[in-house]
């Protein structure tokens, strides 16, 4: 039942069914399947879509909360998953910018070691991302410099994940992969 070890990125817009399917594709997957959460309950609606996701993974997922260190968290699990889903990339690279500021050089450290420990990884992760650059480019500097995180940031886990997908209203479109027309003709600029 378990899928070879891969490496595979969900994107799409805000509320296209990336988790959901993100957490289907894990189900594929034996237990122990590990969810790591980078979400941080700082008001009522946050804590309503967390405690929403929490019951759609029902206790298929054991979950991980970690809004900074990813790289040291996949590194540190305490057992060895069969998968481990991260939940999402957008809010870690929105947290790294609100605990650390803008310009911090924790940020590309932070992002540099989830790189590194992506790719060198054997085990099988599910990350979850937006696709944010389909949107209007927003007039304030903290915004543009947050796009250009998370822009490049998702730009280099395409070029080392196996799958990309693109949620578009629940939909799938297969971008990389098995059956995908994907071609890349130009290197992507990695961390």
């Amino acid at each position: 039942m378990n899928p070879k070890p891969s490496k595979i990125l969900i994107t799409g817009g805000v509320r296209s069914g990336k988790s959901r399917y993100a957490v289907n594709r894990a189900l594929n997957y034996a237990a122990p399947r590990v969810y790591l959460a980078t979400a941080e309950t700082f008001d009522d609606g946050m804590r309503e879509r967390i405690a929403k996701h929490q019951v759609e993974r029902k206790s298929d997922f054991l979950t991980v909360e970690e809004p900074l260190d990813l790289a040291g968290r996949i590194e540190n699990l305490e057992f060895q998953p069969a998968v481990v889903l991260i939940d999402c990339l957008t809010v870690w690279v929105n947290n790294l910018i609100y605990h650390f500021g803008e310009k911090d050089l924790r940020i590309q450290k932070a992002i540099q070691d989830l790189m590194q420990q992506i790719e060198g990884s054997k085990l099988p992760v599910i990350l979850v991302t937006n696709e944010i650059g389909l949107g209007v480019m927003p007039e304030n500097a903290l915004a543009h410099h947050y796009i250009d995180q998370l822009g490049t940031l998702n730009q280099s886990m395409a070029s080392i994940c196996d799958e990309v997908i693109l949620m578009i209203t629940g939909i799938p479109q297969q971008l990389k992969g098995v059956g995908s027309r994907a071609y890349v003709d130009q290197p992507v600029t990695k961390y």
